[in-house]
């Protein structure tokens, strides 16, 4: 499951961000593939992307003249969210992909959550209503100079697939580097640093698709059962999960990605992919 894993990750990042010649020349693809958005957190100003965020379509939209409600986003959000849940985070995100990488590198003792986990996970909501819905056109820029604040502000996926390629490969951009590149940077290394020694902390703790992604995942189609009469209770499952999930928890949880650990550490299978019932 571990490789299988992997690779759909590998597979996905290189083929939603495989604009070589961006990466080559330092410029962003600006095709019609542009207007659609792919259901993980891959950032339109990464020089591979071929397709949108769907968080910067949303605060895209949100920024327009007027208050349209932006039916297209909320629209594919909805059906990626219930056909997946968050699933889409632990199988489709490039920037989910870097902290399993990074989670895997042996230092430090390994943590699966931060302390006072139970509070900080609502920080992925307070981002989504604060800095997406509400930040990007109130809380930094007024409603007359309409501001992407997640993007602008916070988004360490879009530092590292897409302002550091950028620059590597662009000298002019270089001279335009200011403080606010430094203080994503600083960010960016931060999380990067911090997912080292704990699992996800982007995931779990600040990310507005992972927020939406996870209301879906009650309902959606791709489900991990437990089969709560086979079960011997041994907590394999959660010594095995990375989010140290109970095995009642699994089904119902915003916060499962659908991983599969549990499925693979069951010496009872009663943990199995599924659908919705």
């Amino acid at each position: 499951m571990k490789r299988i894993r992997l690779t759909v990750q590998l597979l996905y990042t290189i083929i939603t961000n495989g604009y070589a010649y961006g990466f080559l020349n330092g410029k962003i693809y600006q095709g019609n593939l542009k207007y659609v958005c792919v259901p993980g957190l891959n950032c339109y100003s990464c020089p591979g992307a071929l397709a949108s965020c769907p968080v910067g379509a949303l605060q895209a939209l949100l920024n327009r003249q007027g208050y349209e409600i932006p039916f297209a986003v909320l629209g594919f959000l909805f059906v990626f969210g219930s056909l997946m849940g968050r699933f889409v985070c632990g199988w489709l995100c490039p920037f989910g992909l870097l902290q399993d990488l990074l989670h895997k590198i042996p230092l430090f003792h390994k943590r699966k959550r931060l302390p006072f986990h139970y509070i900080l996970k609502y920080g992925k909501y307070a981002v989504l209503l604060l800095l997406v819905c509400i930040g990007s056109w109130f809380l930094f820029g007024g409603s007359f100079a309409k501001i992407p604040a997640f993007c602008k502000y916070l988004c360490p996926s879009g530092t590292f697939f897409g302002a550091l390629p950028l620059l590597a490969a662009n000298e002019g951009l270089r001279s335009q580097i200011g403080p606010l590149f430094f203080w994503k940077l600083g960010i960016l290394i931060g999380i990067l640093c911090l997912s080292i020694k704990v699992y996800r902390p982007f995931c779990q703790y600040l990310c507005p698709l992972g927020a939406v992604y996870g209301w879906f995942n009650r309902f959606s189609l791709v489900q991990i059962r437990w089969e709560k009469e086979k079960c011997i209770s041994c907590m394999a499952c959660q010594r095995a999960c990375p989010l140290d999930l109970k095995p009642e928890e699994i089904s119902v949880s915003p916060e499962c990605i659908r991983c599969g650990a549990c499925r693979e550490a069951c010496p009872a299978s009663c943990i199995h992919f599924g659908k919705h019932q």
